[in-house]
């Protein structure tokens, strides 16, 4: 074996290790993996590479005014945080800020979901699972590139103190959203989050979420929706596909952001029909993205959680998508930025 196959294997361990963690996670039953105890496993898996780690409790998600995060988690025991991790090299060749929905799990609030099938709502923190374990694995693999993950985590659960259709939410930053429907929580979360991460000045924004059901209806179970900016959408498809994570790169047309218009606020959380789904929470999420910087949304809603038999290196459950495609990335802007 030469010294180039040698880095190669050593390389796909790595990879296999941390798609396999992200999996693990996801696997982890909901009883078992709550905010709370996904903040601290995050931590554990961080601090283990030498990434640095801040976790934001309820109190100090209300000081900094993330009525997103709070809004969704506010029906559950079980309160919400934030996590920030951070992978520092000693000359970063770009800044990547990285976001990931990490809901876990989703009822659907009051507006709660049909019985059947639930309990693959396990499933809805893959984004955040995917996040964690891409930043792991950036600081494992050394890569010249600044990562900060910006990680909001919540149950989302009807009670007396669950957020309402028709609740006006201030969102970190100050945008506000009328709430049309609870069950359209990830975005909610996201839109806090992407906030926050473009006040560290990003050159890219990644964000990856299990956000809508129109992703299956639209691309299937195996090809996550890839949208955003058209050139970094058009990169991060193409290694997409080569990482064997599969991806499709969608539109975000203008004319479905006045779908979103509400009467109270400055946007709703949904529009009052079921076409475009996929794109219109692509819509949605720009609304939080800070002018001039190239982003992308990948929509795992099917990929992250497969409810069939094997297929290929795939296992029954969490497969690990998009960990591979982010890695991919980041490599590359850590190459040719």
């Amino acid at each position: 074996m030469g010294e180039g196959d040698e880095a190669a294997l050593a390389r796909a361990a790595r990879v296999a290790r941390w798609v396999a963690a992200a999996r693990d996670l996801v696997n982890t039953p909901p009883n078992d993996l709550y905010p709370d105890a996904f903040a601290q496993r995050a931590r554990s898996l961080a601090e283990s590479v030498g990434v640095t780690v801040e976790v934001l409790d309820e109190s100090q998600l209300a000081e900094g005014g993330f009525g997103g995060v709070l809004g969704v988690g506010g029906g559950s025991s079980r309160p919400p945080r934030l996590v920030r991790l951070t992978h520092t090299p000693a000359n970063p060749v770009k800044k990547v800020a990285l976001v990931g929905k990490g809901i876990t799990f989703d009822t659907g609030g009051i507006s709660i979901k049909p019985a059947a099938n639930m309990d693959h709502m396990t499933s809805d923190m893959s984004g955040a699972a995917g996040v964690v374990a891409a930043t792991c694995l950036a600081a494992e693999l050394e890569l010249d590139v600044e990562v900060v993950a910006t990680v909001p985590m919540a149950e989302n659960m009807p009670s007396g103190t669950a957020y309402r259709p028709g609740d006006v939410l201030e969102m970190y930053g100050g945008t506000t959203v009328e709430v049309l429907n609870t069950d359209a929580e990830g975005r909610l979360v996201l839109g806090d989050a992407i906030a926050r991460a473009c006040e560290d000045s990003p050159d890219y924004l990644l964000e990856t979420s299990t956000l809508t059901g129109a992703q299956l209806v639209a691309l299937g179970s195996r090809t996550p929706g890839v949208m955003g900016t058209d050139a970094f959408r058009d990169r991060v498809a193409a290694h997409a596909v080569a990482a064997g994570d599969g991806g499709w790169a969608m539109p975000l047309p203008d004319e479905l952001r006045a779908d979103l218009d509400s009467r109270v606020a400055d946007l709703a959380n949904v529009t009052n029909h079921r076409f475009g789904g996929m794109l219109v929470g692509g819509i949605f999420l720009r609304e939080f993205v800070a002018d001039g910087v190239p982003w992308v949304h990948l929509d795992i809603a099917g990929p992250s959680f497969n409810t069939g038999g094997p297929h290929g290196y795939t296992p029954k459950g969490g497969t690990g998508v998009p960990v591979r495609t982010i890695a991919a990335v980041l490599e590359d802007i850590a190459r040719h930025g």
